[in-house]
């Protein structure tokens, strides 16, 4: 839900469900609709999620007035609350919808239906989410009276969409407009009686024009708000008053194909959603008691194995517990390499099993994997507002009363004051009343943000937001956790120094043996080093470990000794020249391991948590694009924290910092920089990013904790995607800004064809039509978009 309220002394809030809004501008117009209604203190409308929050200034006003007014204006509503009748919630996919109005409209119809206690149409998605007690056969019957096609949201393999023509309400008027228009135009070039070609051109205005006149008069009268299906009506009807039938013919048919053109447009943009719910299969072969057996993945369990072949794809999230193979999960993370899985490994539904056998434990439902996480959280991200949106929308408030008022000047002034003729200035009045119409400039920024945030999906960078998106475009520095972001997060062994006359392998191998009975990480580090080179690990006795210091333990009878410089000072030994190797080797951020045997030192081991091969990178990368500094925040001492400083590039770092260090770092730095982002992976890292400009997670895939929380999240541990991202955010709010000036621009032109009289209807329907589909196309841009990824 959008927006926030102070409450101050307001006795109730209460929230609504609304189905059958279809544009922004309806939503609009509700809201102000609703704040008309006697005791209601605000309202505001989350478009396209359907969603209507209205504050009463008393709490003894109930839910009527409010489904009254919602469904006067043509839609239906539905208090948002659990009542005693137990409701299940319904998705429905819905196809014909082809503006933001007419989803609020939708909304409306639903909820008035005995039974829905909450309908939510998402526009972006074409998707429709209904709380209701009663039978689903009375929903879809709605949906299909009020013009649409539904049906319930289920998977269905090889589902083929239904032709454009079929889905589209405005398809079957613009062909049926057309057509009357060219027998209208044949006729009167023929030289048939007028009679016959003016009963052309009336049917393709009635036929033509009575769906956008039916859905303008339901608004006018509820919300007593002009919109652009109501100015047609008035500017077709004016025209016909004066005789013009062929110019108002024509208005209907260009009318009707720009919302046909736009409906068919905006299905391209809903298709970045569409494409994420084909990823995943309808079915999946399980082995149940020994048996195998192909089930819907709705009847598959927690806990389930299933079978995934070579070349098939993976249809729940999981881990592997046989089998090994490469995974091209490039529909989850964006990672362009398969990568290989092993037993324990965690797969991902929708990602593809590239050449071997798999057996997948499943550890999540179908509604709860990663992928469908991803889509909800896309779908939900695509419905809010961002800020130019929010401005936008301000904006054309003003906009349409202005110009229809300086219509009506058009009108009465040339004939009052210089005695002109008032049919010619009342046909150019009708046409500015076209032009009055904003909704070149109100879709001008969702469309833009819709398809941005579902070309970050599809490249593994979930935004959750308008606001976000545009917020990253304004980064001017980003903050880095160490370990685990800017580093591997996990100790690798990175020197083997032998002393005595001892060779390398069997240093690490008598090392590796003390510390296989250890749990401390660095120990599993070593441990961890000498299994990579396959070599094999003698069996160890007598062992013993003194925590923060070492470990002892005998292999084959002779005992050794593994620690820090500490444990062997502390025993007497003499370490001599090796002080000076163990002090470089530690200012190079690494930590040194000390093994003995027979009272002598036999060598170093050195481990360190190495940087992530794509860090420098990444830093590289947004240095280019203009971010003006980058910071490390870390737990880890001051020497480590100055030696991955010093490798990875960033300009400044802070060490030795509690989470609540970190927090108030970043308050500092917001209150240095203003607009300050933060990049981690742990839960340490949380308090930072909370209060940062954008909190970005890494590696989020499968993780549901920063799924949740991170503003955007990076599905794999892939650093480069951050100056994808922040170019994404700046390109998307170059072409907002691009598309609001080819809106005015255009509009204004036109309009300044009425100071010498030339404006025509035609010319009006094409500039307003056209300019809504120049700044749709623009906006879709961004689904092709992508430096990398």
């Amino acid at each position: 839900m959008s927006g926030s309220y102070e409450r101050k002394d307001l006795k109730a809030s209460r929230t609504f469900q609304v189905s059958g809004l279809d544009c922004i501008n309806c939503a609009a117009k509700l809201e102000k609709a609703v704040r008309r209604i006697p005791g209601v203190a605000s309202a505001t409308v989350s478009f396209p999620l359907g969603r209507l929050s209205v504050d009463f200034e008393k709490d003894d006003i109930g839910d009527e007035p409010v489904i009254d007014k919602v469904r006067a204006l043509g839609y239906d509503a539905t208090a948002d609350e659990k009542g005693g009748i137990e409701n299940r919630a319904s998705t429905f996919r819905i196809e014909g919808l082809d503006c933001v109005d007419c989803a609020a409209r939708l909304e409306k119809g639903i909820g008035r239906i005995p039974g829905v206690e909450k309908a939510q149409v998402n526009f972006a998605a074409e998707k429709m989410i209904v709380s209701h007690s009663g039978p689903v056969s009375e929903i879809l019957a709605t949906i299909e009276k009020m013009g649409y096609s539904g049906a319930i949201d289920r998977p269905e393999k090889g589902k083929v969409a239904a032709p454009f023509w079929k889905t589209n309400p405005y398809a079957l008027p613009t062909a049926i407009s057309f057509i009357m228009l060219a027998l209208g135009l044949l006729s009167a070039r023929m030289e048939a009686p007028d009679g016959i070609s003016t009963a052309f051109f009336a049917a393709g205005i009635v036929l033509g024009g009575f769906l956008p006149a039916r859905n303008g008069i339901s608004v006018l009268i509820n919300a007593r708000e002009l919109d652009m299906n109501i100015l047609m009506a008035i500017a077709v009807i004016g025209a016909a008053a004066i005789r013009q039938f062929e110019e108002a013919a024509s208005v209907v048919f260009l009318f009707s194909l720009g919302n046909a053109l736009q409906g068919y447009t905006l299905d391209k943009t809903r298709n970045s959603i569409r494409a994420l719910m084909g990823l995943s299969p309808a079915e999946a072969l399980v082995r149940r008691h020994g048996v195998e057996m192909t089930l819907p993945v709705e009847e598959i369990r927690i806990g389930d194995l299933i079978v995934v072949r070579p070349g098939g794809r993976i249809a729940m999230d999981g881990n592997v517990v046989a089998g090994s193979s490469s995974v091209n999960q490039a529909s989850i993370t964006g990672e362009s390499l398969p990568v290989e899985k092993r037993i324990g490994d965690e797969v991902f539904a929708g990602t593809i099993n590239e050449r071997g056998f798999l057996e997948v434990q499943v550890s999540r439902s179908a509604k709860e994997n990663t992928l469908s996480r991803i889509i909800e959280m896309v779908e939900e991200a695509q419905g809010q507002r961002a800020p130019s949106q929010q401005f936008i929308d301000r904006f054309a408030r003003y906009y349409t009363p202005a110009v229809i008022a300086g219509a009506f000047l058009v009108a009465t002034l040339p004939t009052l004051i210089f005695g002109q003729p008032f049919s010619k200035w009342f046909y150019e009045a009708m046409a500015m009343l076209l032009v009055a119409c904003p909704c070149a400039l109100v879709i001008s920024t969702p469309v833009s943000i819709v398809s941005a945030i579902g070309s970050a999906a599809r490249k593994g960078v979930l935004i959750k937001g308008g606001v976000y998106l545009e917020e990253a475009g304004a980064l001017s520095v980003i903050a880095f956790d160490k370990t685990g972001t800017l580093t591997v997060g996990k100790p690798k062994v990175t020197d083997v120094l032998p002393v005595m006359d001892i060779s390398e392998e069997d240093l690490l191998v008598i090392a590796a043996a003390i510390e296989s009975r250890s749990e401390h990480p660095l120990g599993e580090a070593i441990l961890r080093g000498a299994q990579e080179k396959g070599l094999k690990i003698p069996p160890i006795s007598d062992f013993d470990s003194l925590p923060g210091k070492g470990a002892l333990g005998k292999i084959e009878g002779q005992s050794y000794s593994i620690g820090n410089a500490r444990f062997f000072l502390e025993r007497g030994w003499n370490l001599g020249k090796m002080e000076e190797t163990i002090s470089a080797l530690q200012n190079e951020g690494k930590t040194v391991m000390i093994l003995g045997g027979a009272e002598k030192v036999l060598g170093l081991i050195a481990v360190a948590d190495v940087l992530r091969k794509e860090s420098r990178q990444a830093l590289a990368e947004l240095r280019k694009i203009g971010i003006k500094k980058m910071v490390m925040l870390t737990g880890d001492n001051d020497s480590t924290a100055r030696a991955i400083a010093a490798q990875v590039g960033v300009d400044e770092f802070r060490a030795d910092l509690l989470p609540a260090d970190k927090m108030a770092a970043m308050n500092e730095l917001l209150t240095r920089y203003h607009k300050v982002a933060m990049v981690g992976d742990g839960v340490n890292d949380a308090p930072a990013m909370a209060i940062s400009t954008v909190g970005i997670a890494m590696g989020t895939a499968g993780t549901d904790a920063a799924l949740e929380t991170a503003d955007i999240a990076l599905m794999a541990d892939d650093l480069t995607k951050l100056s994808y991202t922040v170019d994404l955010s700046r390109r998307t709010l170059r072409i907002i800004k691009e598309n609001i000036f080819a809106a005015l621009v255009i509009k204004g032109l036109i309009l300044l064809l009425v100071i010498p009289g030339w404006l025509t209807l035609w010319l009006a329907v094409v500039g307003d039509m056209g300019s809504s589909l120049l700044v749709t196309m623009n906006g879709m841009r961004l689904l092709r978009s992508g430096r990398r990824g």
